[in-house]
């Protein structure tokens, strides 16, 4: 069996130049859709400057919203390469010093998805871990 690997360099370049590509969609307030989650409650979008900015709020142990500091995002080009289709996905990184949380965030058919990749750095000896999350809207 042979196996090709397709590169960025194989791919037309206006598929991965994230400039050409508008993030429009991604902006807004998003509430995560499982009420009872007790990751992240909520995601907020916004443009900042030429740029983009994210600022989450986790859920607290007493059920409590903690806003996490707002952080930038990288805008990257979200191949979907079963349907075609080239869209906006931003990538943020937030730091809290025990922590490192890296964001990677995309609309999918309609449904904010956060992957959200957590390492610890205080020698706790906890688990790193990955979640993923799924947010609506809020109007």
């Amino acid at each position: 069996m042979t196996l090709e690997f397709k590169q960025t360099s194989h791919l037309d370049p206006a598929l991965t130049d994230p400039s050409t590509i508008s993030t429009e969609k991604l902006i807004g307030r998003w509430v995560n859709s499982t009420r009872q989650t007790r990751g992240i409650a909520e995601c907020l979008i916004e443009r900042d400057g030429q740029g983009m900015s994210v600022t989450i709020a986790g859920v607290g142990v007493s059920g409590h919203q903690i806003v996490w500091p707002r952080a930038a995002a990288r805008v990257m080009a979200n191949l979907e390469e079963e349907a075609g289709q080239r869209t906006a996905a931003l990538a943020a990184n937030f730091d809290f010093g025990f922590l490192k949380s890296e964001t990677y965030i995309r609309i999918n058919k309609g449904v904010l998805v956060i992957v959200l990749f957590n390492s610890f750095r205080d020698d706790s000896g906890r688990s790193n871990y990955v979640t993923r999350e799924f947010f609506h809207r809020h109007e």
